[in-house]
């Protein structure tokens, strides 16, 4: 067992999905949706994965939503995350409608049944244009206390600097970008960091900065499956490690795992059994499976 890979997490099953039109200024995974039940499917997504999740022994909060001013409120990972030291941090999120999906009811269901006893909020740093969106800007690495984080519009060093200050993390900050030139718009769209692995788009990096990153996966004794940009756009990098009542399992998205090659699924299952998700509407709106699942790490 690890610490890195949450038994129980938090879901948001939305009962007006939709693409958040607020976001697609520097989302560049968001893509139309032409079906006329997009809500529809997207509910059934969330319930079939979240039966999916429990099946293997994975411990689901699942909360409705049922307003229609919170298109992206699928993804709660981006506005809390939870530590083992007992600490929820709430996050100040860039797009207006975003800040909506802030739930009180959440976070005390959090707060009652696993004792946590501190809380951080950055919430209000909002009203100076500085934002840190969660476990989406940031993957942590709990194992090594390490937070990573690509630099875009949703991100900013010192917010990130002083979670770790609190936590007693180092922040490790790098640039990463797309075929485009484009910065990718959260880091786990990119990466997604195991107990023994790392799943990350290299080509993303610039040279000095990947050797620095595969110098220190290589310290802390993990794998690098090293992800082509053609597979970062079909979310391969948007994965969470998970334990299960057989092991550890690597939850992600059938686009995902269609994309990888045999040789990458085979090297990820010497650490943990995959476990693809059907996830394709939720998709369109520029999140896949780890944006989906927030662990709860207390």
């Amino acid at each position: 067992m690890s610490i890195q890979a949450p038994k129980q997490v938090v879901m948001v099953r939305p009962h007006h999905f939709r693409v958040n039109d607020a976001t697609l200024e520097d989302n560049a995974f968001q893509r139309s949706v032409h079906h006329t039940d997009v809500s529809k499917q997207a509910y059934i997504e969330v319930s079939q994965a979240v039966e999916k999740l429990r099946a293997h022994g994975i411990t689901v909060h699942l909360f409705e939503d049922k307003s229609i001013d919170t298109p992206d409120s699928v993804f709660p990972n981006n506005w809390f995350s939870t530590h083992h030291n007992g600490t929820l941090i709430t996050y100040p999120m860039r797009a207006e409608n975003r800040r909506k999906e802030y739930r009180q009811d959440m976070l005390e269901t959090l707060w009652q049944q696993y004792g946590l006893e501190h809380a951080k909020d950055l919430r209000h740093f909002t009203d100076q244009q500085r934002f840190l969106e969660g476990t989406g800007s940031i993957v942590f690495d709990h194992v090594n206390k390490l937070a990573y984080m690509a630099r875009s519009q949703r991100t900013d060093d010192d917010l990130l600097k002083d979670v770790c200050d609190f936590l007693g993390y180092e922040a490790v900050i790098f640039d990463a970008y797309d075929t485009q030139g484009t910065p990718v718009y959260h880091t786990n769209v990119m990466m997604c960091v195991g107990t023994h692995f790392v799943l990350i788009g290299l080509d993303m990096l610039k040279a000095p900065q990947r050797a620095l990153l595969c110098q220190r996966f290589e310290r802390n004794q993990q794998t690098v499956i090293a992800l082509t940009h053609e597979q970062i756009q079909h979310f391969c990098g948007n994965a969470i490690e998970l334990q299960g009542k057989e092991g550890a399992l690597l939850a992600l998205s059938q686009t995902a795992y269609d994309a990888l090659t045999i040789e990458q699924r085979a090297t990820i299952s010497q650490h943990a059994t995959l476990l693809p998700l059907s996830v394709n509407t939720i998709e369109a709106a520029g999140g896949s499976v780890r944006c989906m699942i927030a662990g709860v790490h207390a």
